[in-house]
This record gives C-alpha cells, sequence and structure tokens, in this order.
C-alpha cells in the first residue's frame, strides 16, 4: 500500500514480478465522492488488462478500498504526531544502535502521552 507520489508504471510492474498485490493510489481522491460509490462494485476487468489497470480495478472494488483504508489506521498517524506534536523530527545521534535507542526513547514518550490521554 502507498500513496499517490509512490505511483509509477515501473513501480506496479515491479510489485507483480515479485508477486506482490499493489495497492498505489493513482490520484488524490475528492473529499466528498458520490455515497453509492462506496457501496458497489466496478465493472469487471478485461481479459487482457495491463498491471496497472487491474491494480485500479483492484482498488475500485469493495475489497480493494477496504485493504486500502487499513493504511490510515496504520502507525502513518503515529509518526506525524510524533513530527508535529513531539517536535521529533530528526535524531540527534549516529549510529544505528543509537537511533534504536532514540527511536525507542520517543515511542516510550508517545505511548507514555497515550496512556495519560486515555486514562483520562
Amino acid at each position: 500500500m502507498a500513496d499517490t507520489g509512490y505511483f509509477s508504471k515501473a513501480n506496479v510492474n515491479i510489485c507483480c514480478e515479485r508477486q506482490i498485490t499493489p495497492l498505489i493510489a493513482l490520484s488524490r481522491e475528492e473529499h466528498h465522492p458520490d455515497p453509492l460509490t462506496r457501496f458497489t462494485e466496478p465493472p469487471p476487468l478485461k481479459e487482457d488488462a495491463t498491471e496497472v489497470e487491474k491494480m485500479r480495478h483492484l482498488l475500485l472494488t469493495m475489497a480493494g478500498r477496504a485493504l486500502y483504508a487499513k493504511r490510515k489506521c496504520t502507525v502513518e498517524p503515529v509518526f506525524g504526531i510524533i513530527k508535529a506534536i513531539l517536535g521529533f523530527r530528526q535524531f540527534s545521534l549516529r549510529g544505528l544502535e543509537n537511533v534504536k535507542g532514540e527511536l525507542n526513547l520517543v515511542s516510550m514518550a508517545w505511548n507514555l502521552k497515550r496512556m495519560f490521554v486515555l486514562a483520562g
């Protein structure tokens, strides 16, 4: 799964060559789409469809939309909050072990903040 910035025919083809089902947004969706499109399936796909057309068709199906929607409830919002609210935009230390330790501290700060908010 990836957003529209990663879409290209080459990326879709590389995923398919490696037997990975790509779910890459082709463009930004409008904010208020037709509500009926959420509950209808697209017409059947042509047999000679390209890999990009197959991916586009999958993204239009209800199953494909459900899979792509999982992207919104993963860790991406956490990284955005860590950058914007906690102000962590870059690592201060060098080396993999040091960076792991620094990321652990930031993750603990995020988890403590969440626990405090959720506890009321």
